[in-house]
Protein backbone atom coordinates (compact mmCIF):
# COMPACT_ATOMS: atom_id res chain seq x y z
CA UNK A 1 0.00 0.00 0.00
CA UNK A 2 1.35 3.48 -0.91
CA UNK A 3 2.55 5.76 1.60
CA UNK A 4 -0.17 8.81 2.26
CA UNK A 5 1.07 11.87 -0.22
CA UNK A 6 -1.10 14.14 1.90
CA UNK A 7 1.40 14.17 4.73
CA UNK A 8 4.13 16.07 2.52
CA UNK A 9 4.04 19.39 4.57
CA UNK A 10 3.04 17.83 8.04
CA UNK A 11 5.38 18.55 10.90
CA UNK A 12 4.79 16.82 14.62
CA UNK A 13 4.94 18.01 17.72
CA UNK A 14 8.78 18.42 19.31
CA UNK A 15 10.62 15.75 20.60
CA UNK A 16 11.07 14.99 24.14
CA UNK A 17 13.38 16.89 25.72
CA UNK A 18 17.21 14.83 25.82
CA UNK A 19 20.04 16.23 27.99
CA UNK A 20 23.71 15.77 26.06
CA UNK A 21 25.65 14.28 28.53
CA UNK A 22 29.62 14.29 28.45
CA UNK A 23 29.90 10.37 29.39
CA UNK A 24 27.59 10.02 26.00
CA UNK A 25 29.46 11.61 23.90
CA UNK A 26 32.21 9.86 24.69
CA UNK A 27 30.75 6.55 24.23
CA UNK A 28 29.95 7.33 21.11
CA UNK A 29 33.28 8.85 19.58
CA UNK A 30 34.51 5.62 21.30
CA UNK A 31 31.83 3.65 19.42
CA UNK A 32 33.06 5.53 15.75
CA UNK A 33 36.48 5.34 16.58
CA UNK A 34 37.03 9.41 16.99
CA UNK A 35 40.02 9.79 19.64
CA UNK A 36 39.49 13.96 19.09
CA UNK A 37 40.06 15.28 22.73
CA UNK A 38 37.46 17.54 22.29
CA UNK A 39 34.92 14.83 22.97
CA UNK A 40 36.66 13.70 25.96
CA UNK A 41 38.54 16.46 27.67
CA UNK A 42 36.81 20.03 28.62
CA UNK A 43 40.24 21.61 28.83
CA UNK A 44 40.83 20.32 25.07
CA UNK A 45 37.72 21.85 24.33
CA UNK A 46 37.95 25.35 25.96
CA UNK A 47 41.86 25.32 24.52
CA UNK A 48 39.54 25.30 20.73
CA UNK A 49 37.11 28.34 22.03
CA UNK A 50 34.34 25.70 23.32
CA UNK A 51 32.95 26.11 26.64
CA UNK A 52 32.55 21.94 27.36
CA UNK A 53 32.92 18.79 25.16
CA UNK A 54 31.97 18.85 22.17
CA UNK A 55 30.05 15.83 20.08
CA UNK A 56 31.13 14.45 17.19
CA UNK A 57 28.83 16.04 13.64
CA UNK A 58 27.54 12.46 13.29
CA UNK A 59 26.19 12.64 17.27
CA UNK A 60 23.11 14.05 15.57
CA UNK A 61 22.06 11.10 14.66
CA UNK A 62 20.90 10.47 18.43
CA UNK A 63 18.42 13.06 18.00
CA UNK A 64 17.42 12.53 14.41
CA UNK A 65 16.36 9.14 15.45
CA UNK A 66 13.97 10.37 18.70
CA UNK A 67 12.71 13.03 16.41
CA UNK A 68 11.35 10.98 13.29
CA UNK A 69 9.96 8.43 15.60
CA UNK A 70 6.98 10.65 15.66
CA UNK A 71 6.99 10.30 11.87
CA UNK A 72 7.95 6.21 11.95
CA UNK A 73 5.01 5.51 14.03
CA UNK A 74 1.86 7.77 12.96
CA UNK A 75 -0.02 4.13 11.46
CA UNK A 76 -2.19 7.13 8.90
CA UNK A 77 0.71 7.51 7.07
CA UNK A 78 0.74 4.04 6.10
CA UNK A 79 4.54 2.86 6.29
CA UNK A 80 5.09 -0.29 7.18
CA UNK A 81 8.12 -0.54 9.69
CA UNK A 82 8.89 -4.31 8.34
CA UNK A 83 10.01 -2.68 4.53
CA UNK A 84 12.11 0.17 5.74
CA UNK A 85 15.65 0.55 4.74
CA UNK A 86 17.68 3.43 5.82
CA UNK A 87 18.47 5.72 2.61
CA UNK A 88 20.28 8.54 3.24
CA UNK A 89 21.27 11.28 6.52
CA UNK A 90 22.78 14.41 6.40
CA UNK A 91 22.90 17.17 8.61
CA UNK A 92 23.64 21.02 8.21
CA UNK A 93 24.74 22.42 11.79
CA UNK A 94 24.44 25.53 12.73
CA UNK A 95 26.85 25.14 15.74
CA UNK A 96 28.51 22.20 18.00
CA UNK A 97 26.47 19.74 20.17
CA UNK A 98 27.60 20.69 23.39
CA UNK A 99 27.72 18.77 26.58
CA UNK A 100 25.04 20.06 28.54
CA UNK A 101 22.43 20.84 25.86
CA UNK A 102 19.04 20.16 26.35
CA UNK A 103 17.86 19.33 23.27
CA UNK A 104 14.32 18.85 21.27
CA UNK A 105 13.20 17.52 17.64
CA UNK A 106 10.63 18.82 15.56
CA UNK A 107 10.21 16.41 12.44
CA UNK A 108 8.65 16.91 9.06
CA UNK A 109 7.77 15.09 6.06
CA UNK A 110 9.21 17.10 3.48
CA UNK A 111 8.73 14.97 0.72
CA UNK A 112 7.13 11.46 -0.25
CA UNK A 113 8.71 9.98 -3.80
CA UNK A 114 8.55 7.00 -5.98
CA UNK A 115 11.71 5.29 -7.11
CA UNK A 116 11.01 1.96 -9.35
CA UNK A 117 8.87 -0.02 -7.05
CA UNK A 118 9.70 1.86 -3.86
CA UNK A 119 8.79 4.99 -2.15
CA UNK A 120 11.65 7.39 -0.58
CA UNK A 121 10.42 9.24 2.66
CA UNK A 122 12.28 12.48 3.32
CA UNK A 123 11.83 13.68 7.01
CA UNK A 124 13.56 16.67 7.98
CA UNK A 125 14.39 17.20 12.17
CA UNK A 126 15.40 20.94 13.11
CA UNK A 127 17.09 20.21 16.45
CA UNK A 128 17.29 23.14 18.77
CA UNK A 129 17.99 23.58 22.74
CA UNK A 130 14.59 24.02 24.67
CA UNK A 131 15.09 27.94 24.46
CA UNK A 132 14.72 27.41 20.57
CA UNK A 133 18.82 27.84 19.26
CA UNK A 134 19.27 26.46 16.49
CA UNK A 135 21.78 23.55 16.39
CA UNK A 136 21.33 21.13 13.72
CA UNK A 137 18.91 20.09 10.48
CA UNK A 138 18.54 16.28 10.43
CA UNK A 139 17.78 15.25 6.73
CA UNK A 140 17.04 11.72 6.81
CA UNK A 141 15.43 9.62 3.58
CA UNK A 142 14.25 5.70 4.20
CA UNK A 143 13.23 3.50 1.60
CA UNK A 144 9.82 1.86 1.57
CA UNK A 145 10.40 -1.29 -0.19
CA UNK A 146 7.97 -2.08 -2.92
CA UNK A 147 5.20 -0.06 -1.69
CA UNK A 148 5.10 2.64 -4.76
CA UNK A 149 1.63 2.60 -6.92
CA UNK A 150 1.71 0.21 -9.76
Amino acid sequence: MPLNRDFIGRSYPASAPFEVGREKIREFADAIGDPNPVYRSAEAARALGHADVIAPPTFAIVMAFRTSGAVVLDASLGLNYALVVHGEQRFIHHRPIRAGDVLIGTPTIVDIRDAGRNELLTIQGEITTVDGEPVCTAVNTIVSRGTAAP
